[in-house]
């Protein structure tokens, strides 16, 4: 069909088992090729091979719709690696600050702009 889609993870689709994560697991995984409408409300997906052990149908509810969007792709020429396969971030400004008051101390909480390959972020 040649749609794409994400997977929600949930332990009715068998996928939070299928993928191993030692942080939080994400809500979705993908995106991945619809192969084709199997029923009203079902649809055969192309799973990678570390998911072969699942069932590859799935109910439009466990189904996200991707919109490709040519932002969500980094050129490799963008990207400077270093060796150790690292990059270089730099700072462009301190967007604000502030201080979290914890029970014995003050914190002191800094947004900052990132410059990374050409993309602005703030974190």
């Amino acid at each position: 069909m040649g749609e794409h889609v994400f997977l929600r993870v949930t332990p009715r689709t068998g996928i939070e088992r299928a993928i191993k994560t030692n942080k939080l697991n994400p809500k979705f995984i993908g995106p991945f090729e619809v192969l084709r409408r199997v029923g009203p409300v079902a649809y055969q997906v192309a799973l990678p091979p570390h998911l072969s052990n699942l069932h590859d149908v799935f109910h439009v509810s466990q189904l996200w719709t991707y919109t490709s969007d040519t932002g969500h792709v980094l050129e490799p020429d963008s990207v400077k690696l270093k060796e150790n396969l690292t990059f270089q971030v730099t700072p462009v400004w301190i967007d604000d600050t502030s201080v979290k008051k914890l029970r014995g101390k003050e914190v002191l909480l800094v947004k900052v702009a990132w410059n990374r390959a050409g993309m602005e972020e703030h974190t």
